[in-house]
């Protein structure tokens, strides 16, 4: 007879006889002993015989015993809290077992890396394809906003009375358009992320937060300002077009004006207004938000599928290009890390292949390709 057989047993004689008798445990284990005493103290024993005999696999049982198992320490325990709530547990192993069942292909599928992630109020994650098309229903089945193929567009609405949020993950080698419920048009770049709310409600603010870069065309409200916050800078507009980039590992977080007016504003509170024709640039070391006067074109061109370097150092070239092109660049070429470089591609048209061809042949270095991995010596 198992440990597990004898103190149901002796659950039972205690029920059976309507006595509990001490010499009725002294054959238990001294943990098997304890827990029966706490269960007399508390009026549970009943409760407890009738889980029990519900529990027919001695893995389960130790679970169980485990759980309810009383320390060292005094310690008071709410039992009939446990058994209901081991009971409701057991209950429910069936039908999660079925759902696992019934869904096993779809929990064991792993996303790919390379997937555009759209994450639902609730968690859930939904692959938008660039060539697909569906419908972005929240838990209550009401239609928020639509996909297809390289775009998702939400719907203006007064449905709601509390922020409901979304986040958009973009991939390295990908880019993404999203209509947000206001009308204000957000193209992503590859590598970033955006959580906004999936309607905007009258009274508050128009917050999303970035991270990564983007280009924001913001519809016009005066009544609620539109702030896009980063891990350092706020930028604060009524309606204007800017381009955002924040990305973790560039040093700086800068804000190009192309239309209209921005406010930026650091966690120290400090400030600066940008007119058009302005980059405003930030990093945790700086005393002040540095403002530039920039040929906008640089800073937005990414859109339309080209990437630009202007006196730009070629470790910082290695980082945009395997976002650009979703590859991971290995650089044995130490003494050309710091060597600046002017160009500009069309990831549309050029290869990788392609511009570090190009590259290579003003800074004579080789490169060897190997799926995702380039190797530069």
């Amino acid at each position: 007879m198992t440990s597990n057989s004898k103190l149901i047993n002796v659950l039972r004689e205690i029920r059976s006889d309507g006595i509990f008798d001490v010499s009725k445990i002294a054959s238990l284990s001294n943990e098997d002993q304890e827990l029966i005493q706490n269960l007399q103290d508390n009026g549970l024993l009943e409760e407890a015989l009738l889980y029990a005999e519900s529990v027919d696999v001695d893995e389960n049982w130790e679970e169980l015993k485990e759980k309810l198992s009383v320390n060292e320490k005094a310690v008071v325990v709410n039992w009939r809290y446990i058994f209901q709530y081991a009971a409701i547990f057991l209950c429910l192993c069936g039908l999660v077992y079925l759902f696992q069942y019934k869904n096993g292909k779809q929990n064991e599928m792993k996303i790919p890396s390379d997937a555009i992630q759209l994450v639902l109020e609730n968690g859930d994650i939904q692959v938008l394809s660039p060539n697909g098309e569906q419908q972005i229903i929240k838990k209550d089945g009401e239609v928020v906003a639509s996909h297809k193929d390289n775009e998702i567009n939400y719907k203006s609405g007064n449905s709601i009375n509390r922020l409901v949020y979304n986040e958009i993950k973009i991939p390295y080698g990908k880019t993404f358009k999203i209509t947000l419920s206001d009308g204000t048009i957000v193209n992503m770049n590859a590598g970033s992320s955006l959580y906004y709310p999936v309607q905007f409600i009258k009274g508050h603010k128009r917050e999303v937060a970035l991270d990564g870069e983007a280009f924001f065309d913001v519809a016009k409200d005066k009544a609620h300002p539109f702030i896009v916050k980063t891990r350092g800078v706020d930028v604060k507009v009524l309606g204007t077009k800017f381009n955002v980039s924040s990305y973790e590992e560039d040093r700086d977080i800068n804000t190009v004006l192309v239309e209209g007016s921005v406010s930026l504003s650091d966690k120290t509170n400090k400030k600066a207004i940008l007119v058009p024709g302005e980059k405003g640039s930030w990093n945790s070391k700086n005393t002040e938000i540095a403002v530039d006067k920039v040929d906008t074109r640089f800073y937005t061109e990414w859109i339309n599928g080209e990437i630009v370097f202007r006196k730009t150092a070629f470790r910082d070239i290695i980082i945009k290009l395997e976002r650009t092109y979703d590859v991971t660049i290995e650089n044995n070429r130490r003494d050309i890390l710091d060597k600046k470089f002017n160009a500009s591609f069309n990831k549309n048209i050029e290869s990788i292949e392609k511009v570090l061809e190009t590259m290579s042949k003003i800074q004579s270095f080789t490169y060897k390709k190997e799926g995702k991995l380039i190797k530069i010596n």
